[in-house]
């Protein structure tokens, strides 16, 4: 066999690429043996120690790499990069630091391979040993340090590599756009906007031509550190703005609550991409404009543009806000169509949108319809499980979670204490410690929840005791948690203490305050604090307005009670909800405005059950109203006609009037109608 023709074999190994060619390489292993060519042609025993190294068959190549008695960088650098395949860093260390003789080519791969494996302080100790730096390896180690969110390295490193530049006696002229873009990209990453004027000025005095993507990330810097109006003239100055920087500024045009020209300068770009879509759809989500983003993604539609997962992702946060079920089955429709459920994000956002719109059902038939889940998935779906009551469904999936995140073992906690399961809650809070699994403030805040449940003091202590030695202990929502506990367990003054030791306290500590003077009838207090509130101009929500009222109906306020459910509605458009009315209700009953109370509960703008008409029959039968008791028992009967509470009532309020007879047709109709009364229950 000639020369030429062994070259042409050896040529034919450049074509081998996957793990099933290297019995086919082999043969050829053999041949160029038996032709006594392979120890006698370098570039031949090259080619073939690179087909194994491509082949991912290491130990092949380091046999051949053993048995070669000339080696040259190619051979060094080949087997090098195996290594680094490989992806162990201790041997490709004791590799590398074998070399006889190193190139630019081998520092340059050992630097970038440990970077790869997230070995960065190890990558960076090479670098600090390379004999000499070249632009690639600064670039390769700022970028390293970035993709291993190592930015205040990296943002270090880049001053370094400054200083190196400046020692070169040359302007930015001679820079690689690409590692000024990433610095610039570093800027916007960690806000330092001062240092990205710098970089910026020294362009536009050293007349360096921006390319796009080095103007796109100007863009992006300016736009996210707030300086929106050089963000504007950057992108006018633009030949051809790309969709990066489009998007970009309107991402930072949204987050400033400027949706107007966001708008505006959406509506500019001609046959806008998916991307920009995604953005302007995302902001109007931000701004809390659903309507908007719901509009935006019909018309989107109508023009053809096709979604993908962020797109479905943002349109169903807008479901959710709104609690549209229909909308949500619409989407499911079309995203069945475009192929992108099995998309697990998608698949996620689904869930959650379902769970959010109260379709818990939907949700968990899109869950049995899936081949594949993850942890982010699985999570969901517990949460799913939990919030319609389904415990046992939940542990299933949270059993079945591997590997479990901390998500995963806070929502179980967290779900188990709501549904009324706080034993088992604190059970698997301490399976999570005695795992040694980290801990943030909601799973400490969960658990101190579950002991306030059943007033658990000394556990609870004990839990914010563990908060204070990791260091999580100024979170307000541990606070309020331990605020809940004191209120629970009766220690009010210790609850109000915290609370006046909070710096900045948020709505939620403030509920958790006036929810605690309410429940132990403290309504006077509750009131002042409320005042207090209003003073400090901390927004009221829901749960303010019902300690609110709570504290109302434990002092006998009826006229501030009124005052306050007529403010809520009309000044802070907050919508009633059960709570709020059955406060009201019992308020005005027990202060014998029965007619009032009827009122009220026949204008309730959502279907009432007969717990709230009970209310008012306890009142009727109080103050002796008979007349009225007889038309509130029959609407209770219309809304529960098995319940036999209401007859019971009605008629020990006919025989205390002496309307003995009645009382007894009363109980007869019981009989007639087959109701039973329940039977009393006794512990002892």
């Amino acid at each position: 066999m000639d020369y030429p023709e062994l070259q042409s074999y050896a040529r034919l190994l450049n074509s081998f690429h996957t793990p099933s060619a290297v019995s086919s390489g082999k043969q050829l292993h053999l041949l160029f043996l038996k032709r006594g060519a392979l120890f006698s042609v370098l570039s031949i025993a090259n080619r073939l120690l690179q087909m194994y190294v491509r082949c991912d068959s290491l130990r092949d190549a380091q046999f051949l790499f053993d048995e070669m008695p000339q080696r040259n960088y190619f051979a060094w650098n080949t087997l090098l990069e195996g290594y680094v395949k490989r992806g162990n860093k201790g041997n490709l260390l004791e590799f590398f630091y074998a070399m006889p003789q190193k190139d630019e080519f081998s520092w340059n791969v050992v630097v970038s391979g440990l970077m790869s494996l997230g070995a960065c302080n190890e990558a960076q100790q090479v670098f600090d040993e390379m004999p000499w730096k070249k632009e690639i390896a600064w670039n390769m180690m700022i970028h390293g340090h970035v993709r291993n969110g190592r930015l205040r390295e990296a943002l270090i490193l880049f001053k370094d590599f400054l200083k190196w530049k400046s020692c070169q006696g040359k302007g930015l002229m001679n820079w690689d756009p690409f590692i000024l873009a990433t610095a610039v990209r570093l800027c916007s990453a960690t806000r330092r906007v001062e240092l990205g004027k710098q970089i910026h000025a020294h362009l536009v005095l050293d007349n360096v031509n921006c390319d796009s993507v080095l103007a796109s990330s100007l863009v992006d810097m300016y736009g996210k550190c707030g300086d929106l109006d050089v963000a504007k003239r950057l992108l006018v100055t633009m030949e051809k703005p790309d969709d990066y920087s489009l998007s970009s500024l309107i991402s930072s045009l949204a987050n400033a609550s400027k949706m107007d020209e966001a708008r505006r300068l959406f509506e500019r770009k001609h046959n806008p991409c998916v991307v920009l879509w995604n953005t302007m759809i995302s902001g109007y989500i931000i701004n809390n404009e659903p309507v908007e983003a719901l509009g935006l993604y019909n018309r989107m539609h109508k023009e053809g543009v096709k979604g993908d997962f962020s797109t479905f992702s943002a349109v169903l946060s807008a479901c959710s806000c709104l609690c549209n079920r229909t909308i949500c089955i619409e989407l499911h429709l079309q995203a069945l169509k475009l192929g992108i459920m099995s998309d697990l994000v998608v698949a996620s956002a689904f869930i959650d949108a379902y769970s959010k719109c109260g379709s818990h059902g939907d949700a968990s038939e899109l869950f049995g319809e899936l081949d594949t889940y993850d942890t982010v998935l699985l999570n969901s779906m517990t949460t799913v499980f939990l919030n319609c009551g389904r415990i046992n469904e939940a542990k299933r999936i949270f059993s079945d979670t591997q590997p479990k995140s901390l998500i995963s073992w806070n929502s179980m906690i967290c779900g188990l204490s709501q549904n009324g399961y706080p034993m088992e809650a604190l059970d698997l809070f301490c399976t999570m410690n005695d795992c040694n699994i980290w801990m943030d403030e909601f799973s400490l805040s969960s658990a101190i929840s579950a002991c306030a449940s059943i007033s658990l003091l000394d556990l609870g202590e004990q839990i914010f005791a563990r908060a204070t030695v990791i260091g999580l202990d100024n979170h307000q929502i541990l606070a309020s948690s331990l605020m809940d506990l004191y209120c629970k367990c009766g220690l009010v003054d210790h609850g109000r203490k915290l609370f006046d030791q909070l710096i900045d306290a948020d709505s939620a500590s403030w509920n958790s305050m006036l929810m605690g003077y309410a429940m132990n009838g403290h309504g006077d207090e509750a009131l002042a604090l409320f005042h207090l509130m209003k003073l400090k101009a901390v927004p009221p929500n829901e749960i303010t307005f019902t300690a609110v009222l709570s504290a109302c109906s434990h002092c006998g306020l009826v006229e501030e009670a009124k005052h306050w459910f007529w403010i809520m509605k009309n000044d802070y458009h907050v919508d009633p909800k059960v709570e709020h009315y059955s406060c009201v209700i019992d308020l005005l009953t027990r202060a014998g405005q029965l007619q009032e109370a009827v009122d009220l509960i026949s204008n309730i703008p959502f279907p009432t059950d007969a717990n709230m008409w009970s209310a008012i029959l306890r009142g009727c039968i109080e103050h002796g109203n008979k007349s009225l008791a007889i038309i509130v028992v029959n609407k209770i009967i219309e809304l529960d006609f098995r319940n036999s509470g209401a007859f019971v009532q009605l008629a020990a309020a006919l025989a205390s009037a002496g309307d003995w007879m009645e009382s007894s047709s009363a109980r007869q109709l019981m009989r007639d109608m087959k109701i039973h009364k329940s039977p009393g229950k006794s512990w002892c």
